[in-house]
Formats: C-alpha cells, structure tokens, sequence
C-alpha cells in the first residue's frame, strides 16, 4: 500500500511537471538546492552554533586579560568568525529565491512561443492543441512566484536568527 501511494504521488508530480514543460524540472531543481541550504542552515542554528558560541564565552570567560588592546582583537576576531559562520550561504539561498521567479518567465515565454508554433502551424481554430502551450506558459509562473515567495518568507527569518544571534554574542562577550 505504500509503495503504490508513493507510485501514485510520483505519478501526478511527473504529469504536473510534465506538463509545465522542461523549465519546471530545472525550477525544481533549484528549489530544491535552495531547501537544502535552508535545512542545513537551520541545523547550524540550532545544534552546532550553540555549541560554538559556548566555547567562544568559555574562552573569554578564561582570559586574565579582557581589557587590553590584544584581548579586544581576540574578541572582535571571535565575533567575525561567528558572523562569517552565521551567515554563510545566505546570500546564495537569496540568489536562488530570485532564480526562481525568472525561470517561471523563462518558463512562460516558452510555452507562448509553443502557443504561437501551433496558432502558425494548425491555426487559431483547435482550442485543444493551444492547450499544452498555455499551461506550459502558466504552471511555471505560478511555480516559480509560490517558489520565490516562500523563500523570500524563510530568508528573511534566517537572516533575522543570525542577526540576532550575532548581536547576543557581542553583548554577552563584550558585558565584563
């Protein structure tokens, strides 16, 4: 029963992709580079940052010297390795987002040109054949905006845990 419920989705995913043409399958190829990073950012966040952060406070907790000119260089050199830790990947999960919304275009000026090839080659008269063209021009658009605006959505949540852990740091490294 389950296999058959797994054939059964993998059947209406391809004819849905199928149907929004070979641009679909390269926007489902980005969005799903784009969850990746995402997933893994969210990993970092929660089970090896933690984990990082204690043993930057650890060693600042076991410095004598915290004052000098040396010990603020340490500090300062601490918090750009956790804000380079923090974000990295970021900006490529935002570059994917807004890969996303251009392939859908992309997407829609090949299902038009499909659209018009069967409007100069059978003419405007068979509904039917103009069919496939226009969902080839509107299911990737579609894709490509729900895609973009539910990477947009987790980007900016991202970027607000980084930020905020970041700015948790320096206050608890710079509080002696």
């Amino acid at each position: 029963m389950e296999f058959s419920l797994l054939q059964a989705w993998w059947f209406s995913l391809s004819q849905f992709m199928n149907q929004g043409g070979q641009i679909l399958w390269w926007l489902a190829a980005v969005v799903m580079l784009c969850w990746i990073l995402v997933v893994e950012r969210v990993i970092y966040l929660f089970f090896q940052y933690p984990n990082q952060r204690q043993a930057w406070l650890a060693k600042w907790h076991a410095r004598d010297d915290q004052t000098s000119w040396y010990a603020h260089a340490v500090r300062d050199g601490w918090l750009n390795e956790a804000r380079t830790a923090l974000n990295q990947n970021l900006n490529l999960i935002k570059v994917l987002v807004s890969i996303c919304p251009m392939l859908g275009l992309l997407g829609t000026v090949t299902g038009m040109i499909s659209v018009f090839d069967v409007m100069a080659t059978q003419g405007s008269s068979q509904p039917r054949l103009m069919a496939s063209g226009i969902s080839l021009a509107t299911l990737p658009t579609m894709a490509g905006m729900v895609a973009a605006l539910a990477g947009m959505f987790v980007h900016a949540r991202l970027s607000k845990a980084c930020h905020l852990r970041e700015l948790k740091l320096e206050k608890l490294l710079r509080s002696q």
